[in-house]
């Protein structure tokens, strides 16, 4: 018996991995990916659309909040905003290692986002309608998580490292509340 035929521990049939690995154009999707990709490319898109309206939303309150009695909500918006970017970046970047599109259309961004625009200009209905962003952002991520179940690892595990932020950011809003 050759090294390459003989069995390994645990019953992982390597030949076989090895001959399916050869597929070359679906990248990281492997033969034993179980998720339902149309749908969880669906439902990253419709989070990609949710992180880049709150980075809109929270750059827009960032850039509009005057005063010196409120630069430490203001620098809040702008660390959030960033924080959005991140997730918007790791979201698209995981649709494309499931061989998806990123959308990124500006035309239709709002009717695919769960969290909504902002335009007020006091600071508290700001903080308000971040937190209420944050809220809805949460609950669409564990529904998320819940969908996806054991199907897709990595992808559940982006959800909830992403989830955990939206829960800081939640938890910072509710603090600047009057």
């Amino acid at each position: 018996m050759s090294e390459h035929t003989m069995p390994h521990a645990g019953g992982i049939d390597v030949a076989a991995i090895r001959a399916a690995a050869r597929n070359l154009k679906d990248g990281p999707v492997t033969a034993g990916y179980q998720g339902d990709r149309v749908a969880v490319l669906a439902m990253l898109n419709d989070a990609l659309a949710t992180e880049l309206v709150c980075i809109l939303r929270y750059k827009r309150h960032y850039y509009t909040v005057t005063g010196r009695e409120h630069a430490s909500i203001k620098a809040e918006f702008l660390e959030h905003a960033l924080q959005e970017q991140e997730h918007a970046d790791w979201l698209a970047e995981r649709i494309v290692q499931l061989n998806g599109e990123p959308d990124f259309n500006p035309a239709t961004l709002l009717a695919r986002s769960h969290a909504e625009y902002d335009v007020c200009v006091d600071v508290q209905s700001m903080v308000r309608a971040n937190l209420v962003a944050e809220r809805v952002a949460i609950e669409s991520y564990r529904q998320m998580v819940e969908q996806i179940g054991d199907s897709d690892p990595t992808t559940r595990h982006l959800l909830i490292r992403i989830m955990a932020v939206e829960e800081e950011h939640a938890d910072d809003m509710r603090d600047l509340l009057e």
